[in-house]
């Protein structure tokens, strides 16, 4: 089966950034389970979507995004003040953690740059906004969507979302 629209795609990668030092590697996910999501719901970033288009299970390859590709530019001033009870994790933190912050369209990760006690000071741009990001890519599985699974916009199962 070809990925296409409302195709269900599982898949393993590595992930690193490059720098002019060569390759920095930050993560993986072949000792867990595969990624799953729904082709075509905008639930990879833009440049993963676009490169699975079209390919089938099996397949591997390495894809090279900028940042308008993956997870945007910087934004300087993308800081903002908020109460550390809409933080997932609210203890021991220090400033330069990645922590999920919840907001009406579900958890978002932040940067802390400064710790108060009701309140933190974050960096809304996301860990890996204004990098240049290498993919290692193999595809598992590739099947047709059910309609649940279209109708709700995301994968269900294995990898996937758990209701």
């Amino acid at each position: 089966m070809i990925i296409d629209e409302n195709t269900v795609v599982r898949f393993h990668y590595r992930l690193s950034e490059l720098t002019s030092a060569g390759p920095q590697f930050l993560e993986q996910s072949h000792e867990g389970e595969a990624m799953a999501y729904l082709h075509g719901a905008g639930a990879v970033i833009p440049g993963i979507e676009k490169a699975m288009q079209g390919r089938q299970q099996g397949d591997e390859f390495e894809v090279t995004l900028k940042p308008a590709d993956a997870y945007g530019e910087r934004v300087e001033d993308a800081r903002q003040r908020i109460p550390v009870k809409h933080l997932h994790q609210k203890k021991d933190l220090k400033p330069g953690m990645v922590v999920a912050v919840n907001t009406s369209h579900g958890p978002r990760e932040v940067i802390i740059e400064k710790v108060g006690k009701f309140n933190v000071d974050v960096d809304t741009n996301h860990p890996l906004a204004g990098k240049t990001l290498q993919f290692e890519i193999k595809i598992e599985e590739v099947r047709a969507a059910t309609a649940e699974e279209i109708s709700h916009g995301h994968v269900h199962g294995p990898g996937g979302h758990h209701h």
